[in-house]
């Protein structure tokens, strides 16, 4: 990886599936963003666009240890937390106030290549609040330099 330390400027591939109640709802986002390295762990930071143009800075990191957390900056900021095959409770601050969620992770994969450099992260997860399941999730994202 040359020079990831600096950062790098990657095109991004989102792809999420959400199922909720036995609907599914499919998202797909081609977005900027830029990949750093710092002792060991990965951050790809791009912005999230929302319908109505609002932009958030989200964060992932992705640990040595290969967990992975999802950090989401705004007006709701939560910073979710996946480790594979186990529950892991964190919170997600809203201008409502802060709520406990948890997520339980079912698959979780992350795959780099050096030329060029890129790079694919899936995490298929159950979140719940307050004891009460809310939906799965699909979350694949594709990098490249």
């Amino acid at each position: 990886m040359n020079n990831v330390s600096a950062g790098i400027p990657v095109k991004i591939k989102l792809q999420t599936k959400v199922t909720q109640k036995n609907e599914t709802e499919d998202f797909v986002f081609d977005l900027d963003g830029q990949v750093v390295q710092m002792n060991g762990t990965l951050y790809i930071r791009y912005k999230e666009v929302q319908p109505d143009g609002q932009e958030f800075p989200v964060t992932m990191k992705i640990t040595p240890d290969s967990q992975i957390q999802l950090i989401r900056s705004g007006a709701a900021r939560m910073r979710m937390r996946f480790a594979y095959k186990k529950s892991v409770e964190t919170s997600y601050k809203t201008p409502y106030g802060m709520f406990l969620v948890t997520t339980y992770t079912n698959n979780l994969h992350v795959s780099l290549k050096d030329r060029p450099f890129s790079g694919t992260i899936t995490i298929d997860y159950m979140l719940a609040m307050g004891g009460e399941r809310v939906g799965d999730y699909k979350l694949y994202l594709e990098f490249t330099a």
